[in-house]
């Protein structure tokens, strides 16, 4: 990294929790190692508008268990042009900053690739609740969701086995199962519906006719990204003969204080990306792989799609019977 004195940071996409875990964690670390600390708000959004703080271990103070991030989140469509783009370099480049950490997902380390090719040290820290990143087994954010949607599920399973109900809970994950699959067995769920599977219908309805008689709750999961909680139920409700009742967790899974093992990541990402920026590497996201902190590069993610797990989903499968 040189000389260079000044790093920046901005949270970009959808928010998860942990995201201010990681900005802490950067910035101590980074006033640690002798640089100064910028962020930026709203992402490439505030890139663009020059719209930052300078950051202090007090202006990060408190935020450890906060959800969302502090900084902000925004989409901007004028950074997607490379005209855009020039006016987050330039602003960079007025305020004499030349390493930037990105965190979130593949949408915001794409924007990040293309201001490396610019000439822009970046690195970045995933976050995002869907875990669909590839190079990292845990993105920051997907245990915080899976906890809550685990209480919620349990929670519904209290009043579908006092009413002896079918329920269809509908989870986030629009390309990716990823959520579906680790919350259904860890919630154990009857049946898990995910975009990567052909969905039968008619054979889990025979199923609850056939082998669940004698069972007062049944609970169906399905990823947002392969079938609707509605269209599912009217479904079942059509083949099974029962009144079936839905619940869409929706926006909610993002929310909440993070875990332990997302503040943890949070802390050990945002070491991590420090000293990537000090060490003059750029165009990667640090990740963990096999309990250990590496670092991926962005073509390398973008070439590869994080699939599920086979066996946990068959687990998750064979323990439902």
């Amino acid at each position: 990294m040189g000389d260079k004195k000044r790093i920046a940071i901005i949270t970009s996409g959808g928010d998860a929790s942990g995201m201010n875990a990681a900005i802490r964690a950067a910035t101590r670390y980074g006033i640690h190692k002798g640089l100064e600390v910028y962020g930026f708000y709203e992402g490439y959004k505030g890139l663009i508008n020059n719209n930052f703080k300078v950051l202090g271990p007090s202006s990060v103070g408190g935020i450890i268990d906060r959800g969302g991030t502090f900084l902000y989140s925004a989409r901007s469509k004028r950074f997607r042009c490379r005209e855009g783009q020039k006016e987050a370099i330039l602003n960079l480049k007025k305020n004499n900053i030349e390493g930037l950490i990105v965190i979130g997902g593949d949408g915001s380390f794409r924007g990040a690739h293309e201001l490396h090719k610019q000439g822009i040290q970046v690195v970045g820290i995933p976050a995002t609740i869907d875990n669909d990143i590839a190079g990292t087994d845990y993105s920051i954010g997907f245990d915080t969701a899976l906890n809550v949607i685990i209480d919620l599920i349990s929670k519904i399973r209290d009043t579908a086995y006092s009413h002896d109900r079918i329920f269809v809970i509908e989870v986030m994950g629009r390309d990716s199962g990823l959520i579906a699959v680790n919350a259904g067995l860890a919630c154990g769920a009857d049946f898990i519906l995910i975009p990567e599977r052909e969905v039968d219908l008619a054979g889990i309805a025979n199923d609850i006719k056939e082998n669940r008689k004698d069972k007062r709750h049944t609970l169906i999961l399905t990823a947002e990204g392969v079938a609707k909680a509605s269209e599912v139920a009217s479904s079942i409700k059509l083949l099974v003969g029962r009144e079936v009742r839905i619940s869409i967790l929706g926006h909610i899974q993002r929310g909440g204080s993070p875990t332990a093992l997302d503040r943890i990541l949070a802390a050990q990402f945002g070491r991590k990306a420090v000293d990537v920026l000090l060490e003059g590497a750029s165009d990667c996201m640090v990740g963990i792989k096999a309990m250990k902190i590496i670092t991926y590069k962005f073509e390398d993610i973008f070439e590869t799609l994080k699939g599920i797990d086979q066996s946990m989903f068959d687990l998750a499968n064979i323990l439902s019977n």
